[in-house]
């Protein structure tokens, strides 16, 4: 049918969305596309374990990953890796994926570079090595300021900042002139990327909704005073318990 587009057209499409490959013309996307493996994740799908021993850089066309450890029998997110970015354990990066798992938070399409073909694009077209620059310098920022909250900050400051993270990131402005985040978190899963429990992360959450900072609509996190919530995010100790 006249303007759909190809399986084929829609993965070139979304490779060339990928951040580091926004340098490259649509020819080279097209031939980076014949060059790498394409795979598809179900939701909740492991892809890679501690076990894992090979070098790859992931590009995440499509979908969400979740890394995370397993710290005494406790999960740790330490990262939501959102469409149209790249991941992956290669010395040539920086990057480390050792010890951690990744795995879909929902139906993903991802490709898979060597750390051959990695370097090869490098001397081809050194605005990757670039971008891939400024994309390692804003994670590290964002690993500094999460390592500052969990060490540093009670559960409700941390769940504070965390929520303003995702709208930095995820929001959308609803009708009622709300930030929304448009992905489902659940208490758990908000507590692994906080270093948190559960039922301290529910007690957070439900201390924010009495001050108004947030509301959950229909199982999604809704931001009604991105002030309040700021004042949490830098508050210290109000009585809320100091560790998870």
């Amino acid at each position: 049918m006249e303007g759909l587009m190809s399986p084929v057209d829609d993965k070139l499409r979304s490779l060339s969305l990928v951040d580091i490959f926004e340098p490259l013309s649509t020819e080279e996307i097209e031939r980076l596309n014949e060059q790498l493996s394409g795979v598809h994740l179900e939701r909740d799908e492991i892809f890679y374990t501690p076990e894992d021993p090979n070098e790859k850089l992931f590009a995440l066309q499509t979908g969400r990953v979740r890394i995370y450890k397993v710290v005494d029998d406790r999960e740790l997110t330490l990262d939501v890796v959102e469409a149209g970015t790249v991941f992956g354990e290669m010395a040539l990066t920086a990057q480390r994926l050792r010890g951690t798992y990744a795995q879909a938070l929902e139906p993903s399409e991802i490709s898979v570079m060597s750390r051959d073909q990695l370097e090869h694009l490098i001397l081809e077209k050194p605005q990757v090595g670039v971008q891939i620059m400024y994309l390692l310098g804003e994670r590290l920022r964002r690993c500094e300021t999460r390592l500052e909250d969990i060490t540093l900050r009670d559960v409700l400051a941390r769940l504070a900042s965390l929520i303003l993270s995702l709208v930095d990131r995820e929001a959308v402005v609803t009708r009622w002139n709300l930030l929304k985040i448009p992905n489902h978190y659940t208490h758990e899963q908000l507590g692994t990327m906080i270093g948190a429990k559960r039922e301290s992360v529910t007690r957070a959450f439900a201390r924010l909704q009495d001050e108004g900072a947030v509301e959950l609509r229909r199982r999604l996190i809704h931001v009604a005073d991105v002030h309040t919530l700021r004042r949490f995010a830098g508050h210290r100790g109000d009585g809320e318990e100091q560790t998870s």
